[in-house]
């Protein structure tokens, strides 16, 4: 784990390295230094599993890895580490074959990735919000990105709900018109082409997650509103499905392709946003995109930590054809730069990637070993 500057206050890098010394490089970042570790106190104990086998074979090490820990659960902390080993694995296949990643997945169905992205949200809330909300939402739009996100609820009723996500579920009226009022300001910026796309982090009950999305489609056109009940119940989101018009986008704390399946058979969702670092890795991002696709649900991979989640996500959506955008964090991606050889090119709102053999990237090892966290 490397410590930073970001919003996950670390990121966490997993490296695989061959007898042939072939280094693969995945990523797992969860949202929490305490998640991180946890996590890490399992991948401790793969080497007895992992070590002697071949890497080339990466559905039959998927499935090892993961019905090791049947017992004890196949969601949450197994499918993270199931999806850092997977990167990983892919990004040493593409190694070995002298190409890059998207081309072992079939190639491409498009020249560069669209992008979404966020703005910062410090001041939002202060005395000159306006002039913050404007700046930031003037700096998305002027970058070339077509596509927004942000969280507009303050956390005015329950101050605990910053570490939670949920606890009350509630939103005062006070709350509701700040959000109403920020989001009118930034469709005012934005113009009316932007995409602007509303973020619950799952934070509340079935009445106020209702009232509050209609209270944004009241304010000013919003083109998704994600996570609006906490992830636990699907009938909590059919029920707030039924009664707002605003697209629903649901996904990142989905994990695998089983937890997929309600979503698809139920018609819960518009959008999906399956986490590659968190879901399974590149190859059961794969799949979910493509049992999406039958569904003609685009998919939309929630990429907003590492390099290698966004680079990893890029690299799937660029060879499936219902690939509606990947999440970046940022606009300017330049802090990334530290980590990698080379910086990630999202010009114009799009993800470049290279025709670099697997992920296209090396990690910047003095970086990483002089910035090491336990």
């Amino acid at each position: 784990m490397a410590s930073d500057s970001s919003p996950w206050g670390e990121y966490f890098f997993l490296r695989v390295s061959t007898d042939e010394e072939i280094v693969g490089w995945g990523e797992i970042t969860t949202t929490s230094n305490m998640a991180n570790r946890a996590v890490a106190d399992i991948i401790k104990r793969l080497n007895e599993l992992l070590v002697g086998e071949n890497p080339l074979d990466i559905e039959r090490l998927w499935n090892k890895t993961f019905r090791s820990f049947t017992y004890m659960g196949t969601r949450g902390a197994t499918s993270h580490v199931v999806s850092g080993i997977d990167i990983a694995l892919w990004d040493i296949r593409g190694k070995v074959m002298g190409q890059p990643v998207y081309e072992l997945l079939g190639g491409k169905v498009r020249e560069s990735i669209p992008l979404y992205t966020h703005p910062d949200q410090s001041g939002w809330y202060g005395e000159n919000w306006r002039e913050r909300v404007a700046e930031e939402v003037k700096a998305i739009v002027d970058s070339g990105h077509t596509a927004l996100k942000f969280d507009p609820f303050p956390h005015l009723d329950s101050p605990d709900d910053r570490n939670t996500g949920y606890l009350s579920g509630e939103m005062s009226k006070h709350g509701q018109q700040i959000a109403a009022e920020i989001t009118a300001v930034a469709r005012e910026v934005a113009g009316p082409e932007i995409e602007i796309l509303i973020d619950a982090h799952g934070r509340f009950n079935v009445p106020t997650a209702i009232r509050l999305c209609k209270s944004l489609e009241d304010a000013g056109q919003i083109d998704w509103f994600e996570e609006p009940v906490p992830v636990e119940s699907y009938h909590a989101l059919s029920q707030v499905r039924e009664k707002v018009n605003t697209a629903i986008s649901v996904g990142e704390r989905l994990h695998t392709r089983w937890e997929f399946v309600p979503i698809f058979e139920k018609e819960l969702a518009d959008y999906i946003m399956p986490d590659v670092t968190w879901t399974g890795g590149i190859s059961e991002l794969k799949k979910i995109a493509t049992m999406a696709e039958a569904y003609y649900i685009p998919v939309s991979p929630h990429d907003a930590s590492g390099p290698i989640n966004v680079v990893a996500g890029g690299h799937v959506m660029l060879t499936v054809p219902n690939c509606y955008r990947v999440e970046t964090h940022r606009w300017d991606l330049s802090q990334y730069n530290v980590f990698i050889d080379k910086p990630l090119d999202n010009t114009d709102g799009a993800l470049h990637l290279s025709d670099t053999p697997g992920l296209g990237l090396e990690m910047n090892m003095d970086y990483l070993s002089k910035n090491r966290v336990e």
